[in-house]
């Protein structure tokens, strides 16, 4: 999958993805990861970027004609792929949104920087995202956040084929806890059924967990995550259970 990141500052992204999961994915020719400097398509000899804003106002503003010409000098007219602005005025980003983007094989990331970009661009982009309700100094940021979180959805990338599955909103719940060497730590044990060897058993502790956690720190996630039968009647069990224990 290819990223072409478009930035006045491509020296944030590079320790970043010289690191682990997707230095291993570059290197095996699963991500290809391209940095732009902005600055290297402006026409002046300063490197002019940015610009006071229309009507007055604190702040600057970037400029449209080097993101446009840095674009469309990488991209084509029209881009040849879905070009992203991230902004805090975007839609929020989440694992759904990133499994949808996994399945493209090249994305465009605009990254604003200063009071943001002029309203224009926004004419370039197929789709604005956010990773937040808060405000970043750039788009640096939000735009490593995409290429780490589809990075791991795409097939290879992990050493583990089934990894990405269990990660938390990967199955629209939080997921369960874990536990490694030693088995006891402080006084505090590793659960009996983690080291029973029972595989079935382990499977429903986990899915159990990963419900009670889901209900005690994001409920708002189990009305849209799908749900068997067992799952509501642990739910109800629980709910039930709090209700006794409330008014006992």
């Amino acid at each position: 999958m290819r990223f072409d990141v478009f930035t006045l500052f491509p020296e944030v992204f590079e320790p970043y993805l010289q690191t682990s999961i997707l230095l291993r994915s570059q290197r095996s020719g699963l991500l290809d990861v391209r940095l732009h400097n902005i600055r290297d398509w402006t026409t002046d000899r300063h490197h002019v970027t940015d610009d006071e804003p229309y009507g007055g106002g604190g702040g600057m503003v970037m400029k449209p004609e080097p993101i446009f010409a840095a674009v469309e000098g990488i991209l084509g007219v029209p881009p040849a792929c879905p070009v992203i602005l991230l902004t805090p005025q975007g839609r929020l980003f989440n694992q759904e949104i990133a499994r949808q983007l996994s399945a493209e094989p090249h994305l465009g990331l605009i990254c604003g920087r200063y009071e943001g970009v002029d309203e224009r661009v926004r004419r370039l982009a197929d789709d604005e995202i956010s990773i937040g309700d808060y405000v970043l100094t750039g788009g640096e940021i939000p735009a490593l956040v995409l290429i780490d979180a589809i990075a791991r959805l795409i097939p290879g990338a992990l050493g583990d084929p089934d990894g990405a599955q269990d990660d938390s909103h990967a199955s629209g719940l939080l997921e369960y806890p874990h536990y490694t060497r030693p088995p006891e730590f402080r006084g505090w044990q590793v659960p009996e059924v983690l080291v029973s060897g029972d595989h079935a058993r382990i499977a429903r502790w986990r899915r159990q967990q990963a419900l009670l956690r889901t209900r005690l720190r994001r409920p708002d996630l189990l009305a849209k995550a799908e749900l068997s039968d067992q799952d509501l009647k642990f739910l109800a069990d629980l709910e039930k259970s709090q209700n006794e224990l409330d008014e006992s």
